[in-house]
């Protein structure tokens, strides 16, 4: 049995239809890991702005942060999501003592400042840029 000009464009189109989500989902894949970050928010630590069990979403490609952005970074292993108090050169209260945030550092509160573990109680109280994974965008 011969094949037919339909049946080779029958077996094109479903070999086309298994390429485009293919695709799609590979694009998906490269933009989070790229360009995006999707993240949950387990604690009432960043109330009522972020509520607990919201998710969230972030830009890896930001130009500048600023004080009053929400940022996502890596501390001890661990994501987690806090506003930025001050910057580079700004004078924080650190243990009742005055100092200045060092180069490419940021202090970090959360919103709910009763039940958030931020800068206030780490030992060494600054994030450093590299450990900034992405400014928030939105959540829902």
């Amino acid at each position: 049995m011969r094949k037919t000009r339909t049946d080779e464009k029958t077996g094109m189109k479903s070999y086309v239809l298994y390429l485009i989500p293919a695709f799609v989902i590979i694009v998906i894949l490269v933009l989070f890991r790229t360009v995006l970050l999707l993240g949950y928010v387990p604690s009432e630590s960043m109330e009522p702005t972020l509520e607990r069990d919201s998710y969230i979403i972030g830009t890896r490609l930001y130009r500048d942060i600023d004080v009053g952005d929400i940022i996502i970074f890596e501390r001890e292993g661990t994501m987690m999501v806090k506003r930025v108090a001050a910057c580079a050169g700004d004078m924080v209260m650190v243990n009742g003592q005055s100092q200045p945030v060092p180069g490419d550092c940021y202090y970090v509160l959360g919103d709910n400042s009763d039940n958030s573990y931020d800068s206030r109680f780490w030992g060494d109280p600054f994030v450093r840029a590299e450990d900034v994974q992405a400014k928030l965008i939105g959540n829902k």
